[in-house]
C-alpha cells in the first residue's frame, strides 16, 4: 500500500482466555472480556487496539512506512538444516493442527467441543488436506494455549497467567490418541519469553511436543493486552529457537518446531536478524481473519515479503464467516498461496 492510504482492516481475535486460580492452583473460566469484533483503519506508524487481519497492498509496493520490508523474490530460498535430520517433520509432513484451551470454548476448537468429537473433526480435516495434496502426508497436531494473556495485572503484574501441569498432560494424552504433535503456546503478557519457556522445558524434552508464541499478547512500554497489539524482537525470538536447539541437543530429539503468530507489520520486528537453527524449524504463522481477499493480502505483506523459512495459515471456523456471503478458505486455494503453507491451524 503507497504511503499515506488508509485501508479498512478486519479485526480478530482480542484478548485470550481470562482466567482465575482457586486455592488449588487449577483454572476456573472468568467473565474477562474479549476485543471486540470490528473493522477499523490503521496505517503502520499507529497500531490498533485489536486484531487485524489483512491489508490489501498493490503487488508492485510494501506495506506502508515499512523500513524493513524484504524485496527477496516469491519463491525465498529456504534454509533449513534440520529438514535431513531423523524424525524431522518439515517439509515432509504437513501439520494441521486444531488451536485452543480446554477451559474455554470461546478460545478455538480444541475447546469449544468434547474431546471425541474434537478429535474426530481433526480427523476430517486432516483427510481433507490429504486429498488436496496426496504427494505430502498430513501429521495431526493440538495447539494449546498454555500461557494466557490477562487483562489484569494479577500476582506480580504480568498480566498473563499460567495453565496447571495437568492442563498440558491432558491435552498430551489426547494428541497421542491421533499420533498428534502437540504446540504449548505462550502469550507472555509484560512477562518474558525468558521468564515463561524454561518452565515448559518439563514437555518440550518430549519428541511430539514443539513450542508457539504470539507477539500480539507481548506487551510493551507498559501497555495492557486486549487494548494494544504487542510485538516481539527478533532478540527475544532466537532466544526461543536456542532454548529450542539446546533441548534437541540435551535429550537426542528429532528437530524442534517453532510457531510465531503475525498479522501486522510491527508484531515482528527486524526479522532478517532471526536466527535459525541446525536443530529448530521456523514457522511464520499467518494469524489474522477476515474474508479471503484480505487473509491472503495479510500473508503475502507480513509472510510471503519477510520470509524467515517455512509459513502457516490459520482457519478461523467462525470469525472468517462473519462477512456475510464469506466461506472458509479451502485447502486447495490455500495451496494456491505462494509459498505453500506447511503450517495449518483452524481455531
Amino acid at each position: 500500500m503507497r504511503k499515506g492510504n488508509r485501508l479498512p482492516l478486519w479485526c480478530a481475535v482480542g484478548i485470550g482466555l481470562l482466567t482465575a486460580c482457586n486455592s488449588e492452583g487449577t483454572q476456573k473460566e472468568t467473565n474477562g472480556a474479549q476485543a471486540a469484533v470490528a473493522s477499523a483503519s490503521h496505517t503502520p506508524a499507529t497500531d490498533t487496539t485489536k486484531k487485524v487481519a489483512a491489508v490489501p497492498a498493490p503487488a508492485d509496493s510494501t506495506a506502508a512506512g515499512d523500513s524493513t520490508a524484504a524485496t527477496a523474490p516469491a519463491e525465498a530460498p529456504i534454509r533449513d538444516e534440520a529438514a535431513d535430520n531423523p524424525g524431522a517433520i518439515l517439509p515432509h509432513k504437513r501439520i494441521v493442527a486444531f488451536y485452543g484451551n480446554p477451559l474455554s470454548k470461546r478460545m478455538g476448537i480444541l475447546g469449544e467441543i468434547a474431546p471425541d468429537k474434537m478429535l474426530a473433526k481433526l480427523d476430517g480435516e486432516v483427510k481433507a488436506w490429504q486429498a488436496a495434496d496426496p504427494g505430502t502426508p498430513v501429521q495431526p497436531a493440538l495447539h494449546l494455549v498454555f500461557v494466557t494473556a490477562q487483562g489484569k495485572p494479577g500476582k506480580g503484574g504480568t498480566y498473563r497467567l499460567r495453565m496447571s501441569d495437568h492442563l498440558a498432560d491432558t491435552v498430551i494424552a489426547w494428541a497421542a490418541r491421533r499420533n498428534a504433535l502437540v504446540f504449548l503456546d505462550i502469550q507472555i503478557g509484560r512477562s518474558t519469553v525468558q521468564d515463561e519457556i524454561p518452565r515448559l522445558e518439563q514437555w518440550l524434552k518430549l519428541p511430539q511436543v514443539h513450542l508457539g508464541i504470539d507477539p500480539e499478547f507481548a506487551m510493551k512500554n507498559g501497555a495492557i493486552p486486549g487494548r494494544k497489539i504487542g510485538t516481539l524482537d527478533a532478540k527475544e525470538i532466537n532466544y526461543a529457537t536456542n532454548f529450542l536447539n539446546d533441548i534437541a541437543v540435551k535429550y537426542n530429539l528429532p528437530p524442534k518446531i517453532l510457531v510465531v503468530h503475525r498479522f501486522t507489520q510491527r508484531m515482528v520486528t527486524n526479522y532478517k536478524d532471526i536466527q535459525l537453527r541446525p536443530n529448530v524449524q521456523f514457522v511464520m504463522h499467518m494469524d489474522g481473519w477476515g474474508d479471503r481477499v484480505l487473509k491472503k493480502s495479510t500473508y503475502n505483506a507480513y509472510i510471503k515479503k519477510e520470509p524467515v523459512q517455512y509459513t502457516g495459515f490459520k482457519i478461523f471456523y467462525h470469525n472468517d464467516t462473519k462477512k456475510p456471503g464469506s466461506k472458509l478458505y479451502p485447502p486447495k486455494e490455500v495451496l494456491a498461496l505462494t509459498p505453500k503453507p506447511m503450517y495449518i491451524q483452524y481455531q
